[in-house]
């Protein structure tokens, strides 16, 4: 500093230069460091908790595929034998609910069969073990989700109000509430896109390489449980690439991540397999292909020999286990809309939420029924629908254009996880069901606060983020007045026909209810008509 200045001028430029740094202090105080996501993460759960897992064991009869996989669970808890398209993990999850609940005296009595039947020559029989995981899971996603919106919006408050997309999804909501896999799926694979957000900032990783290596690991761990869960989560694999593409150049980095993503994945993989082939040797004779599942020679002498719990006999089981899902695959029907009772859907619909399914209804007197319907909450579904679109534009204008996009890396992986699953699943050839869809509605639901969180202006007009909050709690409102007007169809609530009637959203959908005197129940879906009422055919 030149010595020439007076006291005076040394005075000023001290000040000011006080003064410029007096913003930098204000700002060093962000939502993330303070209490307002605690109070927030606090108010999702409690909220989640209600609409999720609360009187979760209700109705105590059973729905959809809820049969198929409590027979599962029954096996696991017996030691038997089986194989079925499913990795293992969501159905040892079911059956630890009951090992550790035990909510029933028996377990056994669907050993025999890959199909539970008759539960009501059971008296007293209960689904509360079974359902506890995919219900507990089912809750858990909302504040993961909660933390993806608030590493995307760093607001609380906008975070807690995007949630609401979640948490009041009368869909997710049902089928989370079943002894079934897809829950778990959600909850494992966007911890996967959690733990992804957190490792992809190339900075922290070269500042602090543990970080990353620890983080990597996670990222493994988290999506070996995911593709152990069900075969449609290896969509999380592009998240991989999406790593890579962040640390490049950073060759140290790339070499620490794909080493230890890689040890985290291949430890759970082989241990959630292993836990499966060490407690499934039990041969029942009446299973398929007399309980053998056309297993090898080679798995069969394993079992002869009681080798299954050897790491040495992991190869064949494995090799075995996936060669049934081909098999199983192959006697999957194909989708045939035309037929009355037909559930499933071609995947181009499912933004909309076609096609809903009754789960299950019984008759309370001669107007009122009560229903188990998979039917969308319309507001949510159409906000991740505009989300989807709008992302698309964004990109489109960014590549074509050179448009200038908040968080344009994200909104190019997760629209393109979201396209890939949707062309891979629409081109299977064997029937898929509405819930196919969670994975990427979800995904739709980031794109949609990626592109809240890129709406600077409308007009001439600034938007500011209590403008955000302001216009996300209207949009949250109208989605929770859409959750109040289908939750009788989500909590087996008694009903009318006619107020089932009223809330077909949408033709397609073709929300149906059941023996009416009138015509009100007939189907009425504009695409189709059921071969059993087509005339001339």
């Amino acid at each position: 500093m030149p010595n020439n200045l007076s006291k005076r001028q040394l005075f000023t430029m001290k000040t000011a230069r006080y003064t410029l740094r007096m913003p930098e202090r204000k700002q060093t105080t962000p939502h993330s460091t303070s209490w307002m996501p605690a109070v927030y993460l606090i108010f999702v759960l409690l909220t989640s908790y209600f609409t999720y897992f609360y009187g979760y064991m209700n109705p105590q009869a059973s729905f959809w595929d809820e049969p198929y996989h409590i027979a599962a669970a029954q096996k696991y808890l017996n030691g038997v034998f089986f194989m079925e398209q499913h990795p293992p993990l969501g159905k040892l999850l079911i059956a630890l609910g009951e090992k550790v609940t035990h909510s029933n005296a028996k377990n056994d009595m669907f050993i025999t069969t890959d199909f539970a039947q008759g539960f009501d020559k059971f008296p007293g029989f209960s689904f509360t073990g079974y359902r506890l995981f995919p219900a507990l899971l089912g809750w858990l996603t909302a504040p993961v989700l909660f933390f993806i919106f608030l590493f995307i919006t760093g607001s609380s408050p906008l975070s807690a109000l995007l949630s609401f997309l979640y948490i009041f999804d009368n869909a997710e909501i049902v089928h989370s509430r079943g002894a079934m896999v897809d829950s778990p799926l959600t909850f494992f694979g966007f911890l996967t896109v959690l733990i992804f957000l957190h490792t992809q900032d190339r900075s922290k990783a070269k500042s602090d390489p543990w970080r990353l290596c620890i983080l990597a690991a996670l990222l493994g761990i988290s999506f070996g449980l995911t593709v152990t869960t069900k075969v449609v989560g290896l969509i999380f694999i592009l998240l991989v690439p999406a790593v890579l593409y962040r640390l490049y150049p950073y060759w140290r980095g790339i070499v620490t991540f794909l080493l230890a993503f890689t040890a985290g994945f291949i430890i759970t993989y082989v241990s959630v397999w292993q836990i499966h082939f060490t407690l499934a040797s039990r041969i029942v004779p009446e299973l398929n292909t007399s309980g053998y599942y056309h297993a090898s020679d080679a798995y069969k002498e394993i079992l002869k020999n009681k080798a299954n719990g050897s790491l040495r006999s992991f190869p064949i089981m494995l090799r075995d286990s996936l060669n049934f899902v081909t098999y199983y695959n192959k006697g999957v029907p194909r989708l045939d809309m035309c037929k009355p009772e037909e559930n499933g859907s071609p995947a181009f619909l499912w933004p909309i939420g076609a096609k809903t399914i009754n789960y299950r209804w019984e008759q309370v007197n001669d107007t009122t029924f009560r229903y188990l319907y998979l039917v969308s909450n319309p507001v949510a579904w159409g906000s991740g629908l505009i989300g989807v679109l709008l992302a698309f534009s964004l990109i489109s204008g960014s590549v074509l254009f050179g448009a200038k996009i908040k968080h344009r890396f994200l909104l190019f992986v997760f629209s393109s996880m979201y396209g890939g699953y949707m062309i891979v699943i629409g081109s299977l050839s064997r029937v898929m069901y509405l819930y196919h869809y969670f994975v990427p509605l979800i995904l739709s639901f980031i794109l949609f606060a990626l592109v809240i969180e890129n709406i600077g202006s409308v007009g001439k007009k600034v938007v500011t983020e209590n403008a955000k909050t302001v216009a996300m709690t209207f949009l949250a409102l109208l989605i929770f007045g859409a959750f109040q007007l289908y939750r009788p169809l989500s909590y087996y609530q008694p009903i009318s026909n006619a107020a089932v009637m009223q809330r077909s959203f949408l033709p397609l959908w073709d929300l149906r209810c059941v023996r009416s005197k009138d015509d009100i129940c007939d189907r009425h879906n504009p695409l189709v008509v059921p071969v059993a009422s087509s005339k001339g055919n």
